[in-house]
């Protein structure tokens, strides 16, 4: 893996984060939860399952290819790449 791969997996993961966490602020809203609490648990929810997504595909071969990579990212944003 090279640093401009390793640069955009940390991008995509903020994206993640942001994606996610907006994502969840009118039902958290709706829940009573403030506001900051609800982007927060959910930002670090999708984070950890696009790392333990990745950390699954690098234990398979010990190397995480751009498609593997391309595939656990499309599964946290609804895609079907699979």
């Amino acid at each position: 893996m090279n640093l401009k791969m390793l640069q955009g997996i940390a991008y995509r993961i903020v994206a993640t984060f942001l994606a996610t966490g907006l994502g969840v602020v009118g039902a958290g809203t709706i829940a009573g939860v403030g506001l900051v609490k609800s982007i927060w648990m959910a930002g670090i929810g999708g984070v950890a399952s696009v790392v333990e997504g990745l950390s699954r595909a690098y234990l398979k071969d010990g190397d995480l290819s751009e498609s593997e990579i391309n595939q656990v990212f499309s599964k946290i944003e609804g895609g079907d790449d699979e």
